[in-house]
């Protein structure tokens, strides 16, 4: 019961996150320390990403690469801003769920151990019992040797009056 509550949680979080990221991207664009800010951050990822692509295909590399319009810039940077957001309460959210199943695993080899234990123990109970057991019947064994067959089913000789004898149980 917990589990699905807890997947949907998760989701309505994740769904929520995206509004929350558009509404952070608005209103970084319109802070001007901050617009400062994101636009000198949106002009490294372009020069950092821009000679990324031209390594990989091969293009020179000591060209001089062109800054971006501040416009471009602060839409560049609020992208980025919106995705690492986004990106960022996924990340929680998977952590989360790992140290969650982690836990339930846990509780679950916790429980196997001591159902484990309670196995054993129930073994060496009956174990010490075999044992008593055992010791018993070779008592019984003893007395048994020691009286014949008469004391074992403890038959007597007796007298009638009539002076005839007989057994009698």
């Amino acid at each position: 019961m917990v589990l699905p509550l807890l997947k949907l949680g998760t989701l309505v979080v994740k769904t929520l996150s995206k509004p929350v990221a558009s509404r952070l991207k608005q209103q970084a664009a319109i802070h001007p320390r901050f617009r400062q800010y994101i636009v000198t951050i949106a002009q490294t990822n372009h020069r950092i990403t821009t000679r990324m692509q031209r390594r990989i295909y091969g293009h020179a590399t000591d060209v001089e690469i062109r800054p971006l319009n501040e416009e471009k810039a602060v839409q560049a940077a609020v992208d980025l801003i919106g995705e690492l957001f986004v990106f960022s309460v996924a990340g929680v959210l998977l952590i989360f769920e790992v140290q969650r199943s982690a836990r339930s695993e846990a509780r679950k080899e916790e429980r196997r151990k001591q159902e484990l234990e309670a196995v054993r123990q129930r073994n060496e109970e009956i174990a010490e019992e075999v044992e008593l057991l055992k010791h018993k019947l070779q008592e019984l064994e003893k007395l048994a040797r020691g009286q014949g067959l008469s004391g074992l089913f403890n038959f007597r000789v007796g007298h009638t009056e009539d002076g005839k004898t007989g057994k009698t149980a």
